[in-house]
């Protein structure tokens, strides 16, 4: 086993690689590197409670748990070089070099900036979400460009704060490409129960005077423009000090490309979390997901691979939003030519359940406030991934 493992990123993925390490048995060294000051911190509620109420932000480990993990934390630093060879270096923007024998990349994302508007607000971190709640206390007027799952949980907590929230959309329905036409449907209508303006199938052209300006001719009025149209893995900085031994090799247009467990091209490099595309078997395609579902379990399957102990059993992906008081919930992957099936309720209703099938079997589920049914069915999804793996187990062997 490795003496030494340098982990970058010390968000969701990076914590948790380090935790299934100590807890799988590796004694060496570990040093974890993150860009920002504060210990690691839970940041889904950045967008809801703390955005309303400024409660402090929970952490995501005690200190107790922070000697127990008995690693070198390094915050406040960010990494700006990579170089592999038999033995990997960090290289840290205060010029420091961290070796070690195995390198995590866990560096997450950071949002996509839109043309024109990079002096909007965006929503990242605990800095950007501090800046948004003070503009937003001095705001009437908000509009959001992209009503993906976190322009519309902005737009659900500036609602409950009393402020005329506009959201605008460049495709026909929100969210349409994850939940399929009829489900995004029923999940759009409720901005419009709670009052919150919506325009679709149009962009924003300029913002000028305090209007902006749309490509169907509309103008918005908005004294605080929040951006939200999706992010950008962390990849950039492994190759930005030229002075190193390149990586190039590691950098993709969209994430680090990896194996299935995190491995990528280069021996003893890993990438999970939001900055890794890992290849998925069932499709035979990289994919890059941003939720902290996908985190969490690519951090324990490198875990595992590199400490050569058993792999958790396989799950399907999950995620939840809150907006307006009501939890969605979605766990698999709806595939385009999925056929959604309501197993409960009424998609007009205040909840209903929805079952994804591709020829005739289920491959995801969708909840809104029915968490009880969304978990039997999740739980379902999960032992058929079980049961399909352990097949084809044993048709190799």
């Amino acid at each position: 086993m490795s003496e030494s493992i340098a982990v970058v990123g010390a968000s969701l993925a990076g914590l948790t690689v380090v935790r299934s390490l100590r807890a799988r048995g590796f004694r060496g060294r570990i040093t974890l590197i993150g860009a920002e000051p504060e210990l690691p911190y839970e940041r889904p509620t950045l967008s809801k409670e703390f955005l309303q109420t400024g409660e402090p932000v929970g952490l995501l480990e005690g200190h107790a748990e922070t000697r127990s993990l008995d690693a070198e934390w390094i915050l406040g630093q960010r990494a700006v070089g990579l170089s592999t060879g038999a033995t990997h270096v960090v290289r840290l923007d205060d010029g420091r070099d961290i070796s070690a024998d195995i390198v995590v990349l866990a560096t997450g994302a950071r949002p996509r900036l839109l043309p024109g508007f990079e002096t909007a607000h965006y929503l990242r971190d605990l800095r950007d979400a501090r800046r948004l709640r003070a503009a937003l206390a001095n705001t009437t007027r908000l509009a959001i460009i992209g009503a993906s799952f976190l322009g519309s949980e902005i737009a659900a907590t500036a609602h409950e704060s009393g402020l005329e929230v506009t959201l605008i959309e460049q495709a026909l329905l929100p969210s349409i490409g994850v939940l399929g036409e009829t489900v995004a449907a029923a999940c759009t209508a409720l901005h419009a129960r709670h009052g919150v303006r919506l325009h679709t199938g149009t962009s924003v052209l300029t913002h000028r005077d305090g209007v902006l300006e749309l490509s169907d001719g509309t103008g918005v009025p908005a004294d605080t423009v929040v951006v939200a149209i999706g992010a950008e893995p962390e990849t950039d900085w492994a190759t930005a000090d030229q002075t190193m031994r390149s990586a190039t090799h590691l950098h993709a247009d969209d994430g680090f490309l990896t194996g299935p467990t995190g491995r990528t091209t280069v021996p003893g490099v890993y990438a999970i979390g939001d900055c890794a595309r890992p290849l998925d078997p069932s499709t035979g395609r990289h994919r890059r997901t941003e939720h902290w579902h996908n985190a969490i379990t690519q951090a324990h399957l490198a875990a595992a691979t590199i400490t050569g102990t058993p792999a958790p059993p396989p799950a399907v992906p999950y995620f939840w939003s809150r907006q307006y008081g009501h939890l969605l919930q979605f766990a698999g992957t709806a595939h385009p030519a999925a056929v959604p099936h309501l197993i409960d309720g009424d998609l007009s209703s205040p909840t209903f359940t929805v079952r994804y099938d591709l020829d005739h079997t289920p491959v995801a589920v969708c909840a809104l406030d029915n968490p009880r049914l969304f978990t039997r069915h999740r739980k379902l999804l999960d032992r058929s991934i079980c049961s399909a793996e352990g097949s084809e187990q044993r048709i190799a062997g």
